[in-house]
């Protein structure tokens, strides 16, 4: 089935990949089942995973009004690797001034701002995916051929409000 592309906002530009397909669960390979198929914050889940803390990266951003919209990478905070891809799409109308403050700070992972400032949240995935990403996203993830992808759409309640949507896109595991 075709990934429905209103879950893609590309205000902050072209796609990175192409051919996004949504997949049942049990179609998700490990170790990507295990790192995608859970109802956490993937910052917190792929920090466990690789075992050392990660980095936000903002390749863009942009703010309509009380809407606030990047594209960001996790990188591993000693090998500086790449790991994970995300669109994020936030209602900052759903969030207090000191996490709105840190959220556009873009210093520190969503994951780990929600944690910190002890925002009551729920973390719900909508869909899981396979994509194949452009020549910009083979770069970021240092892969030669644009192997299929896998990564999750999901919605972030906050405060039993849905304030943030989410694409995440995992980049191949060389554990």
């Amino acid at each position: 089935m075709l990934l429905p592309l209103v879950v893609v906002d590309t205000r902050l530009g072209p796609l990175d990949f192409t051919d996004a397909r949504m997949v049942p669960t049990e179609e998700v390979p490990e170790p990507f089942n295990r790192l995608l198929v859970h109802t956490f914050h993937m910052t917190v889940t792929v920090e466990e995973f690789y075992g050392e803390a990660v980095n936000v990266q903002v390749v863009s951003s942009q703010s309509e009004g009380d809407l606030y919209l990047r594209k960001i990478l996790l990188t591993l905070s000693k090998s500086k690797r790449v790991i994970q891809f995300g669109l994020v799409r936030i209602d900052l109308t759903c969030l207090d001034p000191a996490v709105r403050d840190a959220i556009l700070e873009e210093k520190t992972p969503l994951g780990r701002v929600l944690i910190e400032h002890n925002v009551l949240r729920r973390v719900q995935p909508t869909a899981f995916v396979t994509v194949r990403p452009k020549e910009t996203m083979k770069k970021w993830f240092g892969m030669s051929e644009a192997t299929p992808l896998h990564g999750r759409t999901g919605v972030i309640f906050c405060n039993d409000r849905p304030a943030i949507a989410v694409m995440e896109i995992l980049a191949p595991v060389h554990h």
